[in-house]
């Protein structure tokens, strides 16, 4: 990038080369080919067949043919600009972009014969210059390239899928006209793969006159004439050259602000280039643009001072669109982060810091990551969600000797482990239901109607809300079994609990944490046990609830029972809200009197009678008896029970409403 570096560098190459081509004489048929090409001669194919053969005769093997290119531009150069009247270059084949003339460019020539070729001109002190030609189509091996499987030990260099700058062509007419001169700097084979990287200093703009030899599979590149095209003069004091300038430099002044990658190549080559130079301007900007192969190709080719300009400053607009849309873009993905995931790359790090310090403990990282785990995949009410999050902190930052650290772990234990949002899937088919119920029960017609009833209108409504039933009759007609049946029916997790003689409010809805030994009522404990939001909880005995100094638990049933009021259920011990409005509650009681007015009118009450003879004979042969003969191990075989006994002991032995007396 640095010019002066770049003319001093030049004239030690030049001068090195004066040196070698004193002291050794040329091949004769480099000699004979430089000779004719610098008085404009031309040559047959025989002759140049003939002069080859001499060259191998002399030089040996292919060193002659490389001495063709490489003699004149390194044995006659007399200024920095390269060989003076170079009459024949090898032609460098360049994929990607045209190289501009003015400061250094790294090629990756990927084909080891292309390389091997040049270090061998270089060996032989004839390959300084070259000529860079790009293709006028980019190769397809260069489209479809994909990332080879490295050699085994290869280094990280190896392991990247480099591009591909350079390397042969089949003909020269692949190549374009128009190209530059080339010094070779430097060049650099890779270690563990095929192909290295080459160093060049682009100097003047030169075109193809005539092709001297094509390549081979012995010469890698091609031979080719050359002249040099001269550069338009710069008027002075010329108002549209002028406002030109200023205006590209205007355009690379804003794109320094937009692109980050165009800042950091201008700001290395600014302090040395002469911006003031309309010519060197224009090969910067066109050497930094991104723009397409034939739009810089056109730009090396013009060869009028205006257009030249334009065609840049059209370039640089174009970078400077793209920049913006980059920006732009890059913008739009940096606010769609959410705050979430920032605070979680925080979390991070600082978990990463405390680990560093010593303050963090594996086993208790690993305790809330279990936490986190456990509530992952699960829908958290907000508030919920910010408790459980201040606990985790609070955790975290807790010794695990201390008291406090157990009572935060066993009330996150309970936090996470509910079915927050997680609803078991219903059975939609009445018939089925209907089916359940009768299988589990014969009789009851009127009370399986009411139950379908309310089992069809949930289904219409898709919520449970507003359904309390209460199973009233007296002991042994089915409450408790009817019950199972509903679940069954719905396809829901079942739940019982009794409250008969409960006399302590906090059975129902726990007990403070400042207590030791505190934990949440029957409700959370449901929702733990059968992990569903949406179970069929059954509180049995609910006419002998206690009551004492210690509360009054049918006051506390008023708001579990209230569809009103119970999708935001605070338990004590959780004192956070927990949705019971999709749990279906089943109420079991033996008389009315005893329960409370307010608690009476949030239930629908479904009485069940006692059987009559008829539906205990029948309740007998289908249930009672194979239930017997199952539970007492005598099998079906060896019993023998006469239909008058089965009558007698109906008729007299079990004259109570329900069957229990008739299982015994």
């Amino acid at each position: 990038f640095l010019q002066p570096l770049a003319r001093q560098t030049s004239l030690f190459a030049l001068a090195r080369c004066r040196v070698a081509a004193a002291r050794r004489p040329l091949p004769l048929g480099t000699a004979i080919r430089w000779l004719r090409s610098s008085t404009g001669g031309r040559r047959s194919d025989d002759q140049g067949s003939a002069e080859d053969g001499t060259s191998a005769g002399d030089g040996g093997g292919s060193s002659a043919a490389s001495g063709s290119g490489s003699a004149p531009s390194g044995g006659s150069s007399s200024s920095d600009a390269g060989p003076a009247g170079a009459p024949a270059l090898f032609a460098l084949p360049l994929y990607r972009k045209p190289a501009f003339p003015g400061f250094y460019q790294i090629v990756q020539v990927s084909e080891q014969g292309v390389l091997d070729f040049l270090i061998a001109l270089r060996k032989n002190g004839q390959g300084d210059y070259l000529g860079g030609f790009m293709t006028k189509s980019l190769p397809s091996k260069v489209q479809d390239s994909e990332p080879s499987e490295p050699p085994k030990g290869a280094t990280g260099l190896a392991r990247q899928n480099l591009r591909r700058d350079a390397g042969r062509v089949a003909s020269v007419a692949e190549l374009e006209e128009v190209g530059t001169v080339l010094q070779v700097i430097n060049l650099t084979p890779y270690p563990n793969m095929e192909g290295g990287q080459v160093v060049v200093m682009p100097h003047r703009r030169i075109r193809r006159t005539r092709v001297v030899s094509g390549p081979s599979p012995n010469v890698a590149l091609a031979a080719v004439a050359v002249e040099y095209l001269e550069e338009p003069e710069i008027p002075k004091d010329d108002e549209q050259i002028k406002a030109l300038r200023l205006e590209i430099v205007a355009k690379m002044k804003e794109l320094l602000t937009t692109s980050f990658l165009f800042k950091e190549q201008f700001e290395q080559v600014i302090k040395f280039y002469d911006l003031d130079n309309p010519l060197k301007l224009a090969d910067l900007v066109a050497g930094m643009s991104l723009a397409q192969r034939g739009e810089l190709q056109a730009v090396l080719e013009e060869n009028e001072l205006v257009e030249r300009l334009q065609k840049v400053l059209t370039l640089a607009q174009k970078d400077l669109e793209f920049a913006k849309l980059q920006s732009k873009v890059k913008t739009q993905v940096e606010e769609k982060v959410s705050k979430d995931q920032k605070k979680l790359m925080l979390m991070e790090q600082m978990k990463q810091i405390m680990k560093e310090l010593g303050i963090e403990k594996d086993d208790k990282q690993t305790l809330i990551t279990q936490f986190r785990d456990a509530i992952k995949d699960k829908t958290i009410p907000e508030e919920a969600n910010k408790v459980i999050e201040a606990e985790l902190t609070k955790l975290s930052q807790l010794e695990p000797s201390s008291s406090e650290f157990n009572v935060c772990r066993t009330y996150l234990e309970w936090l996470t482990c509910l079915p927050w949002g997680k609803l078991t899937e219903e059975n939609k088919d009445i018939a089925r239901a209907e089916q359940i119920l009768n299988e589990d029960h014969y009789g009851l017609e009127d009370v399986k109607e009411r139950i379908l009833e309310h089992i069809a209108v949930s289904f219409l409504k898709a919520s449970t809300q507003g359904k309390i039933m209460c199973m009233v009759g007296p002991p042994g007609v089915g409450k408790t079994s009817i019950s199972k049946s509903i679940a069954r029916a719905l396809d829901r997790q079942f739940y019982r609990f009794s409250v008969g003689g409960l006399h302590d409010v906090s059975e129902l809805r726990g007990h403070r944490r400042t207590y030791v030994g505190a934990m949440p009522g029957k409700l959370i404990q449901c929702l733990k046990i059968t992990q569903s939001s949406n179970p069929v909880i059954l509180i049995d005995e609910i006419d002998k609830l206690g009551r004492d100094g210690r509360g009054d638990p049918s006051s506390a049933l008023l708001e579990i029972l209230d569809p009103e009021q119970n999708n935001s259920f605070r338990d004590h011990y959780l004192d956070v809200p927990v949705d019971l409005s999709n749990v279906l509650f089943v109420c079991t009681a033996n008389v009315l009197d005893t329960i409370p007015a307010p608690l009476l009118d949030r239930m629908e009450v479904i009485r069940i009678a006692g059987y009559v003879f008829e539906e205990k004979l029948a309740i007998a042969n289908q249930y009672l008896i194979p239930q017997t003969v199952e539970q007492s191990g005598i099998g079906p075989d060896q019993l023998t029970l006469e239909e008058a006994a089965l009558h007698k002991m109906i008729g007299e032995y079990a004259r109570e409403a329900g069957v229990r007396q008739l299982r015994k």
